[in-house]
């Protein structure tokens, strides 16, 4: 290893693991108008918002039987 990607490694923080805003400006993001627009990939991305809430409601649900 280098001593680039050692000092990538010891930049992360335990806070930056846990930064959910970019998964929260998935469901939030206005329309660009320089983005396609056609049903196959307007059905993936609503898929793919769908799977991301069942695995943050699990995450949720896991954490909390854990605690308690």
């Amino acid at each position: 290893m280098t001593t680039e990607s050692n000092d990538k490694r010891s930049r992360n923080t335990f806070k930056e693991y846990f930064q959910l805003g970019e998964v929260f400006g998935y469901f939030f993001r206005g329309k660009d108008p320089n983005r396609p627009r056609s049903f196959s990939l307007r059905m993936m991305h609503g898929i793919n918002k769908i799977s991301l809430l069942i695995f943050l409601i699990a995450l949720i649900i896991l954490i909390s039987r854990h605690i308690f």
